[in-house]
């Protein structure tokens, strides 16, 4: 009786060890990674995750495992969470556990599509962005959200219309510089090449980037030109006949002009401080796979915390462990994973 039970306690040890444990045994709704050394140490970045489609879930711990690893700044990824489980569920809409992690950040990166997160969730978001706080926006951030007209946060969702003049279209508009428009390229056909934006190759997000290093198998979002304020276009999209980066480019007005896709801009909510923002519509988890877009992704987060000095053409951007993103589409996401998971 006695070797049974100690083989079952090895292979439950095991399973813990493989992060295939119960979500109960995992921990905290959040990934924590630590960071190691490098420009980052001493800041700390939150990647609030919570999306469908793109797999932001993949992408976000990927990206923090990047700047926690090889740029040294300490991670806390958020996702969206089945309360009943405990695991991720990027069609829960309305619970992103551990955004009071927001209180102590030096950086909000995120990636959620339509949330109606509860009023205590979206105090956190509210204050942190109150208080000047850097942001990086990727892909469906332009429409983060979704919330009913009768809710105290209503002026965040997508296309907000009402009495708040200055949130007019929402947080997309206001704070990352678009709302959701429309899909400029034919989804799931065709792909994105970026290109440099004229006058915009000596910006230190662009440090280490040349033309068509930046690519995905997202297509390109369309957006209203030119941008509000004080936005600056840094790499632009084309868009191209195929799903790979070796593509020729579609013929015709799809790329006349050409749509930008990767962008700078500084908000203020209400009078308060003004704040950084990085914003690109690529971001998709497969979208990952590109060193360019890596490089984007991670000098973007440099640029907004004002480390821009720390930038680095040969920094690496290369990814931490074994990183295989499941495609793009709804109805695609792995099942079954607490956030312990993905260490």
């Amino acid at each position: 009786m006695f070797l049974p039970l100690v083989r079952s306690m090895i292979v439950l040890g095991c399973l813990a060890a493989a992060g295939l444990a119960s979500a109960a045994d995992e921990g905290p709704a959040w990934l924590a990674i630590p960071g190691g050394e490098g420009p980052g140490q001493g800041k700390r970045v939150v990647l609030v995750s919570g999306d469908e489609e793109y797999r932001s879930e993949e992408a976000l711990t990927q990206l923090g495992k990047i700047l926690a690893v090889r740029h040294g700044f300490d991670c806390r990824v958020l996702y969206a969470i089945d309360p009943n489980t405990g695991e991720i569920d990027p069609n829960n809409q309305t619970n992103i556990p551990g955004l009071e992690q927001l209180r102590e950040a030096d950086l909000m990166v995120i990636a959620t599509r339509f949330r109606s997160l509860p009023d205590e969730q979206m105090q956190e978001i509210d204050a942190y962005l109150r208080r000047g706080g850097p942001v990086v926006g990727l892909r469906t951030a332009t429409h983060a959200f979704n919330i009913p007209a009768d809710r105290a946060y209503a002026h965040y969702s997508n296309g907000y219309a009402g009495e708040k003049r200055e949130w007019a279209d929402g947080f997309g508009r206001l704070v990352l510089g678009e709302k959701w428009i429309n899909h400029h390229g034919k989804h799931g056909q065709e792909s994105t090449r970026g290109l440099i934006a004229p006058g915009a190759a000596d910006h230190p997000i662009l440090r280490g980037i040349a033309d068509g290093e930046v690519w995905g198998p997202t297509d390109v979002y369309g957006v209203r030109l030119p941008l509000p304020g004080d936005s600056q276009p840094l790499v632009l999209g084309q868009v191209l006949a195929g799903m790979t980066p070796d593509s020729p480019p579609v013929a015709g007005p799809k790329n006349d002009p050409l749509m930008p896709i990767a962008w700078t801009k500084t908000y203020s909510v209400e009078g308060g401080p003004r704040g950084r923002v990085f914003t690109t519509t690529m971001g998709a988890a497969t979208d990952m796979l590109s060193d360019g877009t890596r490089r984007l992704l991670v000098n973007g987060c440099y640029w907004a915390m004002g480390l821009e000095e720390a930038i680095r053409a040969d920094a690496r951007v290369d990814a931490v462990g074994g990183f295989q993103p499941t495609p793009f589409g709804f109805g695609g996401a792995r099942k079954g994973l607490a956030p312990a998971g993905l260490r």
